[in-house]
């Protein structure tokens, strides 16, 4: 007789991903590669800036500054299409409208801003701005609103982002 495995007597959960499942292997294939290719230009943008000297190293900080606040609007872009699926759905008031309307889009002007100032002062910024929509991200997957496969996903990107953007800060 055929031996059960564990994923058979753990049904995915209402998220999509199994009590028992590792922290990477919930993620699903196509996130996981399109949310690691996008962390590429941080990585190679921060590492690599460092071993330019002048306006080259200049260049790649306000490259990685540049493509921060686009990915940082995205994030914010995520929290819109909640914001807009639930309230079409008629199961929020227009109070959680406002709000979550508001945090899809303070994202975008803190990443502009960020390209208006000095790096010394856009880096940061950016990280910090990353690590807060990282703590959004997991309170809203805490209460039920996105899978916790993002959440999980959005912790491995964070850590890689903040890293880097740090490190070019540095």
């Amino acid at each position: 007789m055929p031996q059960q495995s564990s994923t058979d007597r753990n049904p995915p959960s209402a998220s999509g991903s199994r009590k028992d499942e590792p922290f990477f292997a919930s993620i699903p294939v196509p996130a996981r590669w399109f949310g690691l290719s996008g962390a590429i230009p941080f990585v190679t943008l921060s590492i690599g800036g460092a071993f330019l000297s002048g306006a080259h190293q200049s260049l790649a900080y306000f490259t990685l500054v540049a493509y921060g606040a686009v990915i940082l609007s995205f994030l914010g872009g995520v929290h819109w299409g909640r914001a807009i699926k639930v309230f079409d759905q008629g199961t929020v008031a227009d109070k959680f409208l406002w709000v979550s309307l508001g945090i899809s889009v303070v994202p975008s002007l803190i990443g502009w801003l960020a390209l208006l100032v000095p790096l010394a002062i856009g880096l940061p910024v950016l990280a910090a701005s990353f690590a807060a929509m990282l703590l959004i991200d997991l309170q809203t997957v805490k209460s039920g609103q996105f899978p916790a496969w993002y959440g999980n996903l959005r912790v491995i990107l964070s850590v890689i982002v903040i890293a880097s953007l740090l490190f070019a800060w540095l």
